[in-house]
């Protein structure tokens, strides 16, 4: 693939947040791809604000800045610096039900409200009545609101519009966000006051990569929703009696003109295999940052053998901020939560899949970007090619896929035809499938070799 000759719309480096569309008083808007594009006319003001286009400071002196003088600290190279690390999921109420997994997320919010330490909660919510924008950033300031913001969206979201609320409502928040935009807001934090002020606690997901709006308009089209026609969608549905990583889809919207409501297991899917990357958006293969770095407190999928089986979930939890970790303590003590702890290992272990391609193999696409003499970020990893043929070849493949899954189904939508699309994303799949069987074939060589 000639990248040169892609759409630059498909090859930004900007992370998309909205923070810089806040701080520059600029617009950001859902362009054809379904990717969120800011308008930036004043490029020098990126440095200091925008991720990937800071080389001022880093994850490292930011992480440093917030937790390394903090008492009984931890520090990890992978998984960044912690004061207790567990695996386990929420047992009052219904927050685990209602979750993706195991509900800490929802649970903490709660925790922070009635403790009078927040006023309110920015999460992502449904929207309502936008069939073209699912779901937003929204603020939070009741119990019940916060538990309808349950749940992972698999769905690109902004931040310009809650962050301009903030700074026209005094008042504490706490908010959650991937690595990137967590991140971009502590570097806001730096060069607007009155939002580092006022967000008290920054929560983090672990994120493998972010999706454009198509991924759910592609799943929903394989059940028989048109792009246009679906009015909800519930990325994780919990199906009880299977594995927590074999999880469904619902979706609401109207086929032919009539309300329907559908569940598909996700292995009946295509697009589900997520080291794939169909519909990934670029910037995210551009972050270092695997384990949210500078979040207060990072939650995860427990990936994890003695907990994948339950089909309820469980999560991983990294806790670096002392309000929190005294929180969670006193709850485990009361039995308001079922964790159990654990070390670096088993939280790294969780998602050593998306931490090698996120970090270990970003050498290779920086020096892809290098050779072809195409501006790129400064990470904290150099640009190198020292990776196994196959690995390049599986990081080549997966840029394919995801580049021209946006491409593929943009035509497919015009010409009204979901086949079109399968059909020309099929042999891109099958092309990736084959290295892995290869792979695959080559340890099983290898571990009887050594066997005799």
């Amino acid at each position: 693939m000639d990248i040169k000759k892609i759409d630059n719309r498909l090859k930004s480096y900007n992370e998309a947040s909205g923070v810089i569309s806040y701080y520059n008083n600029s617009k950001i808007k859902l362009n054809e791809y379904g990717e969120y594009e800011e308008k930036i006319d004043n490029t020098t003001i990126l440095n200091g604000i925008s991720p990937n286009y800071t080389d001022i400071t880093n994850e490292d002196e930011i992480s440093k800045e917030l937790y390394g003088n903090l008492d009984d600290i931890f520090y990890d190279k992978r998984i960044g610096y912690y004061k207790s690390l567990y695996v386990g999921h929420v047992a009052e109420g219904n927050y685990r039900k209602n979750a993706s997994s195991g509900g800490v997320g929802t649970w903490i919010f709660k925790e922070l409200f009635e403790r009078n330490l927040i006023d309110g909660v920015i999460h992502v919510k449904q929207t309502s009545g936008d069939v073209d924008k699912l779901f937003s950033y929204q603020i939070s300031k009741s119990i019940e609101e916060i538990q309808d913001g349950a749940k992972t969206k698999y769905y690109p979201v902004e931040l310009s519009e809650v962050l301009e609320i903030v700074r026209n409502t005094p008042g504490r928040y706490a908010i959650i966000g991937i690595p990137s935009f967590i991140y971009a807001l502590r570097l806001l934090s730096k060069k607007d006051a009155i939002i580092g002020e006022r967000i008290k606690y920054m929560i983090g997901l672990i994120c493998g990569h972010q999706k454009s709006s198509t991924f759910a308009d592609f799943m929903g089209w394989q059940l028989g929703f048109k792009p246009g026609n679906m009015t909800y969608i519930n990325f994780r549905k919990k199906l009880p009696g299977r594995r927590s990583s074999d999880y469904g889809i619902e979706v609401h919207g109207y086929i032919d003109g009539k309300y329907t409501e559908k569940i598909s297991p996700t292995s009946e899917l295509l697009g589900q295999d997520w080291g794939q990357g169909w519909f990934r958006v670029f910037a995210s293969d551009y972050t270092d940052d695997v384990f949210n770095e500078t979040a207060d407190l990072v939650l995860g999928d427990a990936w994890l053998p003695g907990y994948t089986d339950d089909s309820d979930g469980n999560n991983v939890v990294i806790v670096r901020n002392e309000a929190i970790d005294e929180i969670i303590k006193e709850s485990l003590k009361n039995g308001n939560l079922n964790f159990d702890d654990t070390d670096a290992d088993t939280i790294f272990k969780s998602q050593s899949s998306g931490y090698r391609h996120l970090y270990q193999e970003l050498p290779y696409r920086l020096y892809k970007r290098d050779k072809e003499e195409i501006k790129r970020p400064k990470k904290r990893v150099e640009a190198s090619d020292d990776i196994q043929p196959k690995r390049r070849k599986i990081q080549d493949i997966r840029e394919n896929i995801s580049i021209n899954s946006h491409i593929y189904f943009k035509e497919a939508v015009e010409k009204e035809d979901l086949q079109y699309f399968i059909d020309k994303m099929m042999p891109l799949s099958k092309k990736y499938q084959q290295l892995y069987k290869r792979s695959l074939l080559k340890r099983v060589i290898g571990k009887l070799k050594r066997m005799f």
